[in-house]
């Protein structure tokens, strides 16, 4: 699959292989009980995740319905769900997009998306399809990535890649960070028809390995890996030696603060 739009944030086969590889433990895996929770997941239910990737969250959720509950992922890109299906066979995974969910009303009792809704090519079409397959008395929970200003390693990183390389290649890194502005949330859900939505900050934390491991990260498992050659991401390493040094360890693993946004509501008709 050829990399798509910036705001769609879609990436190769291969990325997606990185990405499940590096950035499932060093971001998202510390999320997926965080959005269970807030999705109230419980034995015996269906639920589904939109956006699923490469199954983290899914994996999660289907670990606490156990059983006697379902567990359907979806995703747009086949890449990411090639690598979810390896992963967790007891787990229905379908291709499909966010705007136009593939299941009659009301079919789930949670649904859950985890690091999706920024790029979503109509947000509130998204919502309004998460909302209508959910049923009467289930829970909706979405989170999204904080502001780029409060995520200190991204932001240094994003700068970094701005003056090597220029804006367009900074826009790649920009983009997850699209909806840290909680007034700008509030009113994507009150435009989808979901208006008691609470949205909750909670902090989080980056972790990798090294310098080198964060930047093949961003660079082989994001969108970058076809807009990057080798030559710019040897002086990217370089570079990233000297500008990325505050945030490495004693032992030299890197660490910052990386909040999220989880906006959650109950569907009570």
């Amino acid at each position: 699959m050829d990399i798509q739009t910036t705001r769609e944030g879609q990436v190769t086969k291969s990325a997606a292989e990185v990405y499940d590889d590096f950035f499932v433990p060093a971001l998202f895996r510390e999320w997926a009980p965080r959005v269970a929770d807030a999705a109230g997941v419980a034995p015996g239910q269906h639920v589904l995740d939109v956006a699923c990737g490469t199954g983290v969250l899914a994996c999660e959720v289907a670990r606490r319905v156990g059983p006697s509950g379902r567990v359907t992922g979806l995703d747009r890109n086949d890449g990411m769900l090639a690598v979810a299906r390896r992963k967790a066979r007891g787990i229905e995974w379908k291709s499909g997009r966010a705007e136009s969910l593939p299941f009659v009303a009301a079919a789930f009792d949670g649904v859950v998306s985890q690091f999706g809704l920024m790029f979503f090519e109509d947000r509130v079409a998204a919502l309004q399809e998460m909302w209508r397959v959910l049923r009467p008395g289930g829970r909706l929970a979405v989170a999204v990535w904080s502001a780029l200003e409060q995520t200190p390693g991204y932001a240094t990183m994003t700068a970094l890649l701005q003056r090597l390389f220029g804006e367009r290649i900074a826009n790649e890194l920009r983009a997850p960070y699209a909806l840290g502005d909680v007034d700008l949330l509030r009113s994507l859900f009150a435009e989808a028809g979901i208006s008691q939505s609470d949205v909750r900050a909670v902090a989080g934390t980056a972790r990798f390995p090294s310098i080198a491991s964060w930047v093949h990260t961003d660079v082989k498992g994001w969108t970058l890996a076809d807009l990057i050659n080798e030559r710019q991401f040897r002086a990217l390493l370089q570079a990233s030696e000297t500008e990325l040094q505050r945030f490495v360890q004693p032992d030299g693993s890197v660490t910052f603060a990386h909040p999220a946004y989880v906006v959650v509501a109950a569907k009570t008709v």
